[in-house]
């Protein structure tokens, strides 16, 4: 048996003293006491460590699952005490396991493709706008209850007078510290935070000055057991848990396929889906918050040196013996330090460059657009629920109207271009080469011909038209009757349709519906073959 690379030592141990800060601030965003963060750090590390493959992803909490989280238990309307609100928590991260699950037994690892990147962009700008305003009661030492942006600004603005100057204060000197401290990528920058504020803690009369603290850290009371939820609760957290595998695999696949992809690693999406939610019905049965391989901590272990999994075993141990070692120490941390760390953890999503290039492309800017207003505005679930939705909308829309290109033949060469784009190409008046730009499909099939169709008339002495299916592989029922019955349209009116860049699997559906279309002087594998086969036809 290979022995453990020191590599893989070092990097554990250098994302267990990354993950811990981090792990106490995402159970704040939940608005949960810190040890469900520290458990489900450690019951993420561990259990992906035995049954993922991806060699760098820390599987813990991210700061976007836990402020669904909050949304979550927050939109089920049924907490009424802290107590009521846990077991709501750890049912959620429970069925989200159970729906990962699911999905890995019935293969949908394109899961996640229901997110595109634009969208996930936007989605964390605007999640993050909402983990930094919801930091405010740390910050000021007020008690603001919201769910949207504009809520927690309003509330804020008629109780500016009230502020905490302490708590402020704090918060603010501990941002500093953590801004400053970037000019050393390898410094614990939050761990330094924290164990300053400790220090304050000990040295400085905080609850004299009505500085809130973090509070006991308990893991020992943390068995494994069922959430006591009603059969109505266990309904209403299924239709809030779909954000939540949304997100998580979304998140994690781009982590463990971006790492993966820089290293040669091949990962299968669905054992991924396993894995993660394994680790999610174990940290549900916990009281753990949910867990997904976040960018930054994924991206970090690598640079750390680990070349195995072994790294996040070391970092879940190392968690357990933090936990156990530290707990009193935690329990000193000023509130608005940990509001701090959390503001400056979730620094990196408000970059705006990554929605500008978007802007500078022309593509996909709205989509991005509104998932980053739909959060603040709408609240976290709706926001990108409703994100999803326009993106399938527009892509949708997209396949539904293809553009029709007609084509002309570049000098000298046998390619086929788009005469828009290149004027030059050469074309032959007698002949009519289109190509839609999308795959034929129920949605669009009709349209495609109908338009095709208007602009014949005006092309007189025209007696052949090609039509390229480079985009189809395939053709549905709805987009086989529409071409057939265009094909006998084009008859009717004395002209020839030839088929290029047609599939095999195209020709054989033709072979069955339509014989005469898929006859190999009709259906041709090139464009410019059936050009040349075209000009027999109109000079012969």
């Amino acid at each position: 048996m290979a022995l453990v690379s020191k590599w893989d030592v070092i990097a554990g141990l250098s994302v267990a003293g990354l993950l811990l800060p981090e792990a106490i601030a995402y159970a704040s965003i939940a608005g949960l006491p810190p040890q469900h963060g520290v458990v489900a750090a450690i019951a993420g590390l561990l259990i992906y460590a035995l049954v993922g493959r991806s060699r760098f992803a820390i599987v813990a909490p991210t700061s976007s699952s836990a402020a669904i989280l909050a949304a979550a238990a927050a939109s089920a309307e049924m907490a009424q005490t802290p107590e009521q609100r846990l077991a709501l928590a750890a049912g959620a991260v429970l069925l989200t396991g159970v729906f990962l699950l699911c999905a890995s037994v019935a293969r949908m690892g394109a899961l996640a493709q229901f997110i595109s990147r634009p969208v996930l962009r936007g989605f964390a700008f605007g999640l993050a706008i909402i983990i930094v305003l919801r930091q405010a009661p740390g910050l000021t030492g007020l008690e603001l209850e919201s769910h949207t942006a504009g809520g927690f600004v309003w509330a804020l603005g008629w109780r500016l007078w009230e502020v905490n100057g302490a708590s402020l204060g704090l918060g603010l000197g501990a941002l500093a510290l953590l801004l400053g401290l970037r000019r050393w990528p390898l410094a614990p920058a939050p761990f330094i935070a924290l164990s300053l504020g400790v220090a304050c803690a000990y040295f400085l009369d905080l609850d004299g000055l009505g500085v809130a603290r973090v509070g006991h850290l308990d893991v020992t009371v943390m068995g494994p057991r069922l959430p006591d939820l009603s059969l109505e609760s266990w309904e209403a957290l299924a239709r809030v848990a779909l954000p939540l595998v949304l997100i998580i695999f979304a998140e994690s696949w781009g982590s463990m396929r971006s790492l993966g992809l820089r290293h040669g690693d091949r990962l299968n999406p669905q054992r991924e889906l396993f894995a993660l939610g394994l680790a999610n019905v174990v940290s549900g049965l916990l009281r753990g918050l949910p867990v997904g391989a976040g960018f930054s901590a994924s991206f970090a272990n690598e640079a750390a040196g680990a070349v195995s999994r072994v790294a996040g075993l070391v970092a879940g141990l190392c968690m357990v013996a933090m936990a156990a070692l530290f707990a009193p120490l935690v329990a000193r941390i000023p509130q608005p330090v940990l509001a701090a760390v959390v503001v400056y953890a979730v620094l990196p999503a408000l970059d705006p460059r990554p929605l500008l290039h978007l802007w500078r492309i022309g593509r996909d800017q709205y989509l991005a657009l509104a998932a980053a207003l739909g959060v603040p505005l709408l609240g976290v679930v709706d926001g990108m629920l409703l994100a999803v939705a326009l993106s399938v909308v527009a892509t949708l829309g997209r396949l539904a109207s293809p553009r029709i290109e007609r084509l002309g033949r570049l000098a000298d060469s046998r390619a086929y271009v788009d005469l828009v784009a290149h004027p030059e190409a050469l074309t032959d008046p007698r002949i009519l080469v289109v190509r839609p730009t999308e795959a034929l499909f129920f949605a669009n099939a009709e349209t495609v011909f109908a338009r095709m169709g208007d602009t014949l008339p005006s092309e007189e002495g025209t007696p052949v038209v090609i039509l390229s299916l480079e985009d189809s592989s395939d053709l549905d029922a709805t987009a086989l009757e529409a071409l057939i019955e265009w094909e006998a349209q084009l008859e009717g009116q004395g002209r020839v349709l030839l088929l290029a860049r047609c599939k095999q699997h195209v020709r054989d559906l033709l072979l069955r519906a339509h014989p005469a279309l898929a006859d190999p002087q009709r259906s041709f594998w090139s464009v410019d073959e059936a050009v040349e086969a075209a000009l027999a036809l109109v000079e012969g």
